[in-house]
């Protein structure tokens, strides 16, 4: 299965790099000195830290020294919101977006709890923000906007720099999950309106276990994690030293091949919409069209429910997604495509693919032959073939009110 599998589920997780794994290694073997120590043997381990923490700033356009490192893109949204209103305890208002990770929305959702209130962003039917709502949230209590960078189920990019000067003039932090960012569209942080920043190494070809949170330099942070002196006292405990690494090898590497893998990938990508859409009826893509990863297509195919393409995909050995990898357990629709406003009738029948510069033509080529008979085999089974269903307009209804 692994040989002859064709992998285009990268927004949730992404193969490392053979590359990557090389310069890890040694880091897991003969170089297991501690970083902090004084000696030559920890001391050879923290210079190599060092380097890999410039090589991780390069791809951000950051100085090294506004790098923290954390074990994930969760611990990172985590750390960043905490911090942001640690910083400002007077200040008891966030603003956010409907359409954001679980890692941002639940906490929010607990904060609601512990007497902040919090302001969800509204998206229309492309996934796109109303800069003018944004505008009239924002107040002189607003602690914190934090706004992802790239949907993950659609690949919609924001207007963050736009976003950010709006947040400026209210004095407001300004944080951006940008997991499904960092890799696959130029960054630059020196230039940048934001304060805060999350990645995730293993959406860009290194390894799980190892992430980071820029900060810009002059932002107050509030430690999430306290103990020791690491990260300039931004997040104590020793260094995941192998993961360090493996992330600044992988971040050098994606530079490297950041705007080749953004031609290749948007017109692979492409390639698979646009035949998809004229050999299948009833499909649409979900998301702006304009305004997206190069790597990222949604595509919505009527009547018929994800998790069956997703069964039928993976008999060819073709792996895709229905939406987060971090919400796949529940049988909720996708609160991306919900707060779109999608038909129930596309809501269920989504399916994201996701695609990296491994990616190759003969891959595509392989789901695009098999894509219209597994449609036309489901449809084929379904009861529900068109709008005015009245089960349909019952079942649109109930999502209406929830």
């Amino acid at each position: 299965m692994q040989n002859n599998c064709i992998y285009l589920d990268n927004n949730a997780t992404t193969k490392v790099d053979p590359e990557v794994i090389e310069v890890m290694l040694p880091y897991l073997t003969d170089y297991y000195g501690n970083p902090s120590s004084m000696h030559t043997f920890g001391g050879q381990v923290g210079k190599a830290v060092r380097t890999a923490r410039e090589q991780l700033a390069a791809i951000l356009g950051a100085d090294e020294s506004e790098i923290v490192y954390t074990s994930c893109g969760t611990e990172g949204d985590n750390a960043a919101i905490r911090a942001a209103l640690l910083a400002q305890p007077e200040k008891r208002h966030i603003v956010t977006t409907q359409v954001e990770h679980p890692a941002v929305l639940n906490v929010c959702k607990q904060l609601e709890t512990q007497g902040y209130s919090v302001t969800y962003l509204s998206v229309n039917n492309q996934g796109q923000l109303d800069l003018d709502e944004l505008e009239a949230s924002l107040t002189g209590n607003t602690a914190l906007v934090t706004i992802m960078y790239a949907n993950n189920e659609t690949g919609t990019i924001f207007p963050i720099e736009q976003i950010g000067l709006r947040v400026k003039e209210y004095g407001a932090i300004f944080h951006v999950d940008a997991v499904q960012a960092v890799g696959k569209i130029p960054l630059n942080m020196k230039t940048s309106t934001v304060d805060m920043l999350t990645l995730s190494g293993h959406k860009l070809h290194g390894p799980k276990g190892i992430g980071a949170l820029y900060i810009r330099r002059g932002v107050r942070f509030r430690p999430f994690m306290i103990g020791g002196h690491q990260e300039r006292g931004r997040r104590a405990g020793t260094e995941n030293v192998p993961g360090i690494i493996a992330l600044g090898k992988a971040a050098e590497l994606e530079l490297l091949h950041l705007e080749e893998a953004i031609a290749r990938e948007r017109k692979l990508r492409d390639r698979l919409e646009q035949t998809l859409l004229a050999k299948i009826p009833d499909c649409v893509v979900n998301g702006d069209v304009t305004q997206r990863l190069p790597n990222t297509t949604n595509i919505g195919f009527k009547y018929i429910e994800g998790e069956a393409i997703l069964l039928l995909l993976n008999k060819y050995g073709i792996c895709a997604s229905s939406g987060s990898a971090c919400t796949s357990g529940s049988l909720e629709p996708s609160h991306v495509l919900r707060a779109m406003g999608l038909p129930y009738t596309t809501l269920h029948g989504s399916i994201r693919f996701s695609l990296c510069r491994y990616t190759t033509e003969a891959e595509i080529d392989r789901v695009i032959e098999v894509m219209p008979s597994i449609v036309e085999r489901l449809r084929a089974l379904s009861p529900f073939k068109n709008d005015d269903a009245g089960w349909l307009q019952g079942q649109e209804q109930a999502l209406a009110h929830r």
